[in-house]
């Protein structure tokens, strides 16, 4: 028996979820949490075989919280099943600890194989991010890779935001941060990319297909 516990915000995918779960006898929902914290202190009281974690979540969310969750529980096979399309974040949130990423577009025919894939030990990705982590891989030189992908976590998780059009202090409070802290980051993104101003870090991310929901 293969013990799912289901981490995500919204209350009606996770009844989705457990409606679709239901018919494999293999599979137990054995228990839910609605936010970052929940699946923290969940990972850590629980015994689970895999935890089926949303990306964006109140609180405690993304890269950050899969990094946290594999220091807390570094046995428990994490399976990101995200808004996100696969190759936004799923090269990231694999080499954070994930064992599969999925995106919430595939989730009723790809669930259950990924589930049973991760739960036996294994990874389960698409081939298209299998390609881009060859590719990364090959690439070798960082020097020689796209600006985005130098950034580390938190500076891509920034940059995103603010090419999404939020302001310094709305990504601090939705990512619990200090003003300054945000700033930082915007100036390192900012060198890094090589951009001057927010219009260009806006048109780069169009150019490159980088918002959420596109493809990297």
């Amino acid at each position: 028996m293969i013990r799912i516990l289901i981490a995500d915000d919204h209350a009606i995918l996770r009844a989705g979820l457990k409606h679709l779960l239901s018919e494999y006898p293999d599979i137990v929902v054995a228990d839910e949490a609605s936010n970052g914290s929940e699946a923290l202190a969940k990972a850590r009281a629980g015994q689970w075989d895999v935890m089926v974690l949303d990306m964006s979540m109140p609180g405690k969310s993304g890269i950050e919280l899969i990094k946290q969750l594999k220091q807390l529980a570094p046995k428990l096979p994490l399976l990101i099943l995200s808004m996100h399309k696969e190759d936004v974040y799923a090269v990231r949130a694999l080499k954070a600890g994930a064992a599969g990423y999925l995106c919430k577009d595939n989730a009723e025919e790809q669930l259950v194989p990924a589930l049973r894939k991760v739960a036996a030990g294994g990874l389960y990705i698409t081939a298209a991010v299998a390609e881009k982590l060859a590719v990364g891989m090959l690439r070798g030189n960082p020097r020689d890779a796209l600006p985005h992908t130098r950034l580390s976590d938190r500076e891509y998780q920034i940059f995103q935001l603010i090419a999404a059009g939020e302001s310094v202090t709305e990504i601090a409070r939705k990512l619990n941060l200090s003003v300054k802290t945000v700033s930082t980051h915007k100036t390192h993104v900012m060198e890094k990319m090589g951009c001057g101003s927010v219009a260009e870090l806006v048109r780069y991310s169009i150019r490159h297909d980088l918002s959420p929901g596109g493809a990297e």
